[in-house]
């Protein structure tokens, strides 16, 4: 459920609205970060949270962090976490359900954050609150729709749930409101959103795939021509040889 073994093709096809997430983490860090392009930046400052603008009617700033992060480990993890956790949960859902989830998560993390401490001029931004959300959504489903997750996978959640929180409110410079009330959030819409809903299975994904690519048998009059790398093959180690290698990156860089 949380190991995947799909090719990098297969993971694009599957889980299009994890993929379009992470594609997007990883722009904006090249955009604002890396080249530092004056729009790019002019729309980090349009759209990072700040609850005293928010009071001042700038809305949006509810919705915008959740696809902001300061700095490249904070864009890597976050997005590291998305590929381990959203997949399952993507195929669950369905894509419009696990967006919905997702935005709903993460706007309640950013309003749990502005209620609180509406006054507040700190500025905040990240992922996290709508990633919790996805955990909330798990912890509901081991709690009260077993049926949908096995003992096994129950535990690698609960654990990495406790995990979570403990980092939550241990590391410096975290946001604990947005990432609560991003719990909360995808606790309080699990009700809704797994109803009618099938437990993951990676087969259901090849199976309906293998159905929609099937057709009649014709003649391919370039079989015999020199092969191509098999990406479809080997796509899959190389993303995740990458993966490891930009977390690698990222932890010797706090350890500098």
């Amino acid at each position: 459920m949380f190991v995947r073994t799909e090719s990098f093709k297969e993971f694009l096809k599957f889980y299009p609205i994890v993929s379009t997430l992470v594609g997007i983490h990883l722009l904006l860090w090249i955009l604002i970060d890396f080249l530092q392009f004056g729009f790019a930046l002019d729309l980090l400052r349009f759209g990072i949270g700040v609850n005293v603008l928010i009071l001042e009617g700038e809305y949006w700033r509810l919705v915008t962090p959740i696809f902001l992060h300061a700095g490249f480990a904070h864009a890597l993890f976050n997005s590291f976490s998305l590929v381990l956790f959203g997949p399952a949960l993507e195929q669950i859902l369905g894509k419009f359900k696990f967006m919905f989830m997702y935005l709903f998560a993460g706007i309640a993390g950013n309003l749990g954050t502005f209620i609180v401490n509406p006054d507040a001029y700190y500025q905040h931004l990240g992922a996290s609150g709508a990633i919790f959300g996805i955990f909330g959504v798990y912890v509901f489903m081991v709690l009260f729709r077993k049926h949908l997750i096995d003992q096994a996978n129950s535990q690698i959640v609960m654990v990495i749930f406790i995990l979570g929180l403990f980092m939550t409110f241990t590391r410096p410079n975290i946001n604990v409101l947005g990432h609560l009330f991003g719990l909360i959030g995808g606790f309080a819409i699990a009700p809704t959103i797994l109803r009618n809903a099938r437990p993951f299975s990676i087969w259901q994904q090849r199976t309906r795939t293998s159905t929609q690519s099937s057709g009649d048998i014709s003649f391919n009059p370039n079989r015999w021509k020199k092969r191509r790398f098999p990406w479809k093959k080997y796509g899959g180690y190389a993303f995740w040889f990458v993966i490891i290698f930009l977390v690698a990156v990222a932890l010797f860089s706090r350890v500098l």
